[in-house]
């Protein structure tokens, strides 16, 4: 299901909560992998470093947060909103958050204050 509703969201559309509070808008969709894998170590990488070194060295533009949530986004499908809500200037909302999808909107199921903020 959540696949369907996120092919129907564009680059551009406004992002508004489920308390209707404006999120911001789409700047990235990304459509889920089912069988995206976790983050895999390049070659020539110690395999003793931190997963964060990992990633850093695996130069993971997208989702920038942490590895877990990750592979989450990566698997569901996400859109990246850009937004003033967040210190960083973008949340990330999982495909399965998002309720409906009009023409000019996209409406989540959750408050902004739970969407993961890009690193």
């Amino acid at each position: 299901m959540s696949q369907q509703v996120i092919s129907r969201v564009t680059t551009g559309m406004r992002v508004v909560d489920s308390t209707g509070v404006e999120v911001g808008t789409v700047d990235l969709v990304q459509r889920g992998d089912p069988n995206a894998v976790t983050v895999q170590a390049p070659a020539g990488v110690d395999p003793g470093g931190s997963l964060d070194e990992l990633i850093e060295s695996a130069a993971v533009e997208e989702p920038d947060v942490p590895a877990d949530l990750a592979a989450r986004l990566l698997r569901s499908g996400y859109l990246k909103v850009s937004t003033e809500l967040a210190h960083t200037g973008a949340v990330y909302v999982l495909a399965d958050r998002i309720a409906t999808v009009t023409d000019a909107e996209v409406r989540l199921d959750v408050p902004a204050a739970q969407l993961p903020e890009e690193e």
